[in-house]
């Protein structure tokens, strides 16, 4: 028996409802009428993948081309969520995206490099990548600019690079997250940090450094950072080592290394946000079901990616885009890790 096809009123109500939109404007896209935006556009498609629902033939778009996204690992869960951003946006401008994930011991940047080019990609997205590193070469980034292949950058700049730069404002993230810690009382506050050779760690530092002077009036910051991995054990190890040099509230460079904090903070029997407060920073999935719900420094994840793709298209249309950094601001999402200073016994 084949299976049964739900009526046309039932499906249009069924994808309006999914998609959030009328049913008028569910038949306008279904039938490739004008009048409807490209998100909205792109929300009834969703809904109609989500949903099981084939697409119509002539809503099925032909490859504008491919294009590679090279991210880091996937444990940290912010570069998945990027990921998926970037690559829906890509798949709504009729290009198909190829995801690299990168991990330990494996397949690495340059060798994805040689893939995608042997793939005839017509541009490439790296997030995270080697450019932020400031001990790695930028040769291959010269390289892929010299043959005229479009590339963008995120979260992490590389001076002398000929391409688009796109990053979250790593300054304005240490602000926010001193200023909610002093407004609650706080006066020792530490930084648990990744490597100092990348880019978003040291501008990190720097505008925790300069924060730590403005609104504390500390000289000698050195005593409050502690540089790190940025993963679990990393943030375990950085926040046991300033907890146990008196500070009541820890600024973490990822929401993993929060997570790690609030682990060390337990395994010393202190409640948080009781005894030790801590902030993270990415606004992952799921960070707000965590125990205790995470306040974190969100990276606008959405607007970075859609910028990303924006300029992307444009360079591979001919027109070239600006070769500034694009600094996106950050937001304080505040739930439960954070709290008022404890009183001194």
């Amino acid at each position: 028996m084949s299976a049964t096809v739900p009526p046309a009123r039932t499906r249009l109500t069924d994808v309006a409802n999914q998609a959030d939109v009328s049913t008028a404007t569910v038949s306008r896209v279904l039938n490739g009428k004008p009048g409807v935006s490209a998100q909205t556009r792109q929300s009834v498609l969703a809904a109609l993948d989500m949903l099981g629902y084939a697409r119509p033939e002539k809503l099925r778009l032909r490859s504008a081309g491919l294009v590679g996204l090279i991210v880091p690992e996937l444990t940290n869960p912010v570069f998945p969520a990027i990921a998926q951003s970037i690559e829906s946006m890509l798949a709504a401008r009729g290009y198909t995206p190829l995801l690299c994930t990168q991990a330990p011991g494996g397949t690495t940047e340059d060798e994805y490099i040689e893939m995608l080019l042997d793939r005839d990609v017509d541009g490439i997205v790296f997030v995270s990548g080697l450019h932020a590193d400031t001990s790695a070469s930028r040769e291959r980034y010269h390289a892929l600019r010299s043959q005229g292949l479009p590339i963008v950058l995120i979260n992490g700049y590389a001076e002398g690079v000929d391409a688009p730069f796109i990053s979250t404002d790593d300054g304005a993230a240490m602000d926010l997250a001193v200023r909610h810690l002093t407004s609650l009382g706080h006066r020792g506050i530490g930084l648990a940090i990744g490597p100092d050779r990348f880019v978003p760690a040291q501008r990190k530092v720097v505008g925790f450094a300069e924060n730590l002077r403005r609104q504390l009036g500390v000289d000698d910051v050195a005593p409050h950072i502690v540089s790190t991995l940025f993963t679990v054990e990393g943030g375990q190890a950085a926040a046991s080592e300033l907890i146990a040099s008196g500070h009541t509230a820890i600024v973490c460079g990822s929401d993993l290394m929060a997570l790690g904090a609030i682990r060390a903070a337990r395994a010393r029997g202190l409640s948080v946000p009781g005894d030790v407060s801590i902030v993270g920073f990415d606004d992952s999935p799921l960070m707000a079901f965590t125990d205790p719900p995470l306040t974190t420094v969100r990276q606008p994840l959405a607007a970075m990616g859609a910028a990303a793709v924006t300029t992307l298209d444009a360079e591979i249309d001919g027109t070239r885009g600006p070769r500034t950094e694009l600094l996106f601001y950050p937001e304080l999402i505040v739930r439960g890790s954070t709290g008022s200073a404890p009183v001194p016994a």
